[in-house]
């Protein structure tokens, strides 16, 4: 068996990106408490990227000890929106409650990555601007949040399903919006020297 790629993650999301990207991850949800993490480092005045990397690196050294001839891959997003980070809203009355902040706003959907394979690890965080539509009516907001997609999202927000209606503008990687920098992976592979062909699994039979 050849060297795979271990997600730290149970999200569908980061696994539909690796696999419309020719990658079967192997899944390993981590079991970290987050909002722990969260408010450890935001009494402690950490910028908005160090709270990220610091929860991806938690998934990912959790999970890695079991996996030490493969990749790992560890990451979360939250939005930086007003000068605050937000995560998932997890209620639909929450969701409700950010969208109708959010509305007609910019904000920086921020995901951080921290990859450990058995030579070294790479760690970076990925930095999108989403423009919210100013013209998203109290009805849809509702019947989205009815929906339960934005409940497990940070942001509230999916851009790659119904929440791509609500979204007027990005500036910057469409895959770290969903979940998962593709062009972050890409370079931690060429850190680690491997090639991302080497993990497709498209590859013509030989």
């Amino acid at each position: 068996m050849g060297m795979r790629i271990i997600l730290a993650s149970g999200s569908a999301s980061r696994k539909s990106i690796l696999e419309s990207a020719g990658i079967t991850p192997v899944l390993h949800p981590a079991d970290v408490d987050e909002d722990a993490i969260i408010a450890t480092l935001t009494t402690a005045g950490a910028n908005p990227e160090d709270v990220v990397l610091a929860l991806a690196r938690a998934k990912a050294t959790m999970v890695a000890t079991e996996y030490p001839h493969d990749v790992v891959i560890g990451a979360d997003s939250m939005l930086f929106l007003d000068g605050e980070l937000q995560g998932k809203p997890h209620t639909e009355t929450e969701a409700i409650n950010r969208w109708h902040k959010q509305r007609g706003k910019t904000a920086q959907l921020i995901t951080g990555h921290h990859i450990i394979a058995p030579s070294a690890d790479y760690y970076a965080a990925a930095t999108t601007t989403v423009r919210f539509a100013a013209d998203i009516t109290d009805t849809d907001i509702a019947a989205y949040a009815a929906t339960g997609e934005p409940l497990p999202c940070a942001g509230a927000f999916t851009l790659e399903a119904l929440g791509g209606w609500f979204i007027d503008r990005i500036e910057g990687d469409p895959s770290n919006v969903i979940g998962l920098s593709l062009p972050v992976v890409r370079r931690a592979l060429y850190h680690f020297g491997y090639d991302v062909h080497d993990f497709w699994n498209r590859r013509k039979a030989e």
